[in-house]
């Protein structure tokens, strides 16, 4: 079998979680006066479900822009760190093909080419990394997210309140069991608890979806505490 062919098949459980998420969010992207059509636009240049979530979250008629792509920032700074992570792993690698490819870098499928290329680096003792496993994982999940993002946002107005079935779920259930992958131990954990707690204090205090930045920021400073302690 390929490396992309199993990037393909690897990435099947991870799509029962994703495709709810993707209808939801294009269900609640309709609710909030946003055209069908421009979902999948949304959903295909920023390929990021946390921060898209967040926008539809922040969006109102008309939009606060610098509000919402600043908290977009935000959330998507984390990928700062990914690919960071991943670099050791890709200087075999051309730039031109290595800078393109982490367009589509997802937690999902950072997690688990990671944890492939460690895997492969127990056997191999170079280029353990495996491009065409990561292209698999992410254009299956990529094509998945646009395309039932869209479906979402036809279908959203047709089924009513769709997060009454608790598909809203799905997502932040993909992302616990990709924690739970990659724990290291209490201390590693520290930003993201800390952000967690802050998010949560934040939601219950201050009114709208302040949370967001508040939890980002404040797990973002924890971990360059950390570094610098």
């Amino acid at each position: 079998m390929s490396d992309f062919k199993r990037g393909l098949r690897a990435s099947t459980p991870v799509l029962i979680g994703l495709v709810p998420a993707a209808l939801v969010l294009g269900a609640q992207a309709t609710t909030k006066g946003i055209a069908p059509l421009a979902v999948p636009l949304m959903t295909g240049l920023n390929f990021a479900g946390g921060s898209e979530f967040a926008a539809i979250e922040l969006w109102t008629s008309p939009p606060h822009l610098v509000l919402i792509a600043g908290v977009t920032l935000l959330i998507n700074s984390r990928h700062l760190v990914m690919s960071a992570a991943l670099a050791p792993w890709l200087r075999h690698l051309p730039r031109r093909q290595a800078l393109p490819a982490l367009f589509l870098m997802v937690d999902e499928s950072w997690a688990m080419a990671l944890a492939d290329a460690k895997a492969r680096g127990e056997r191999m003792s170079a280029r353990a990394f495996s491009m065409s496993y990561f292209l698999g994982l992410s254009a299956a999940l990529y094509a998945s997210w646009v395309a039932f993002s869209a479906l979402g946002a036809l279908i959203g107005p047709v089924l009513g309140d769709i997060q009454r079935w608790g598909l809203d779920m799905a997502f932040p259930a993909v992302f616990l069991a990709l924690l739970r992958g990659m724990w290291k131990g209490l201390g590693a954990a520290m930003p993201w608890l800390v952000s967690l707690a802050v998010a949560a204090g934040t939601c219950l205090i201050v009114p709208g979806a302040w949370y967001v930045p508040a939890g980002a920021l404040a797990g973002i400073l924890t971990a360059w505490i950390m570094v610098r302690l």
